[in-house]
């Protein structure tokens, strides 16, 4: 079988030695560039790795194709129109392709990708520009015009398209999507987001991701508190059925994806390598026998409170949600499931305290 998983790359021994172990199904890996600005879109809670280490570590890892990610929201102005201010960028990336550990970024504002390309064309004409899951990419229109965009800034087409989660519970749209993109673009294969677990069509999306961009610009964090207290987290925790609305593929029905798409991919980054092995034993091995909100980036907060057991959902989950007309209040099947296969954890002292929600819901 081709590798069909797109993972992400923490610059750890321990997480190394383990990718290196699962490299046969690894298709690619990505990794944020931990610059002394934050790029992504994930909130940066810790110290930045050093360049080196980074490097070091993807050196280790042969075979997946290798993709860095400056798929923030937004940046300042002042790095857009100060070309001293992209060139730190622009001498990483050198770097990095110097050394042949990257193949592409992931990019979500295409002014970023656009002063890169002017700034940089040499270095844009050997790099892949790969559109974020953000970019919401979810008819073949918006794919068509986000190729034609890429070309014209000088960058390489990307070897893939990640789809906007929303399709994850249209198999519908998702394959009628795919034989369109694959008769029109045959060199461009197609990925979906399998465990992010965020709402569906969450309402809060475009502004939870301008609001990380934001934290990380002025380096104060305040997504955790808005989450919590006018968010997804408090409407989760007001109707936790409605987690089984939300758009994630359980490592049981990946096959069923992988007949339309090529590629899967997790994330989860900033839990940590424990929870990103977990997350990758269970959708190599294609089942979890275990709590579904285990294998959950922008769910995990709940994983302490809330066991709901992933055993007990059927062989044909997907495509019963693939039906969903999200008319919740005439019809009731995910409460009564929920409330079937559910039950309330202990609360352990340690799940007293407040750890911040690290940019659930922006996840790349």
């Amino acid at each position: 079988m081709k590798p069909f998983l797109n993972v992400p790359f923490l610059p750890e021994e321990r997480y190394i030695d383990f990718l290196i172990e699962c490299a046969e199904d690894l298709d690619s890996v990505h990794f944020s560039l931990m610059h002394s600005q934050a790029l992504d879109s994930r909130v940066q809670m810790e110290p930045p790795a050093g360049q080196e280490q980074i490097i070091s570590g993807l050196e280790r890892l042969h075979g997946p194709r290798k993709y860095a990610l400056l798929n923030s929201r937004f940046y300042t102005p002042e790095l857009l129109t100060d070309a001293r201010s992209i060139k730190p960028i622009i001498q990483t990336l050198e770097q990095l392709l110097d050394r042949g550990v990257v193949h592409g970024i992931v990019y979500c504002d295409h002014y970023l990708l656009q002063v890169l390309a002017d700034e940089a064309p040499a270095l844009a004409a050997r790099l892949e520009a790969v559109p974020s899951v953000n970019s919401m990419l979810d008819s073949h229109g918006k794919i068509e015009a986000q190729l034609a965009y890429i070309r014209d800034t000088g960058f390489q087409v990307p070897g893939k398209i990640i789809l906007d989660r929303s399709l994850n519970r249209d198999l519908d749209a998702l394959a009628k999507l795919a034989l369109q993109v694959h008769q029109h673009f045959p060199e461009v294969q197609l990925e979906v987001l399998a465990n992010e677990g965020c709402l569906p069509y969450c309402p809060f999306k475009l502004a939870h991701d301008s609001y990380i961009a934001l934290a990380n610009i002025e380096g104060k964090d305040q997504t955790h508190s808005l989450n919590c207290d006018i968010g997804c987290m408090r409407l989760l925790d007001e109707h936790p059925h409605r987690l089984l609305q939300s758009p994630f593929i359980r490592p049981e029905d990946i096959d069923l994806y992988l007949y339309h798409v090529n590629t899967i991919k997790l994330c989860g980054r900033t839990l940590g390598p424990d929870f990103l092995m977990n997350v990758i034993r269970a959708y190599r091995a294609r089942r979890y026998d275990g709590n579904l909100l285990d294998l959950m980036d922008a769910m995990s907060w709940l994983a302490n409170r809330l066991y709901v057991d992933n055993r007990m959902l059927s062989f044909d989950f997907a495509n019963i949600l693939s039906q969903c007309d999200n008319r919740c209040e005439s019809c009731g099947f995910c409460e009564e499931l929920f409330d079937s296969i559910s039950h309330p954890l202990p609360l352990a002292l340690h799940d007293l305290r407040t750890t911040p929600l690290d940019g659930a819901g922006a996840h790349e």
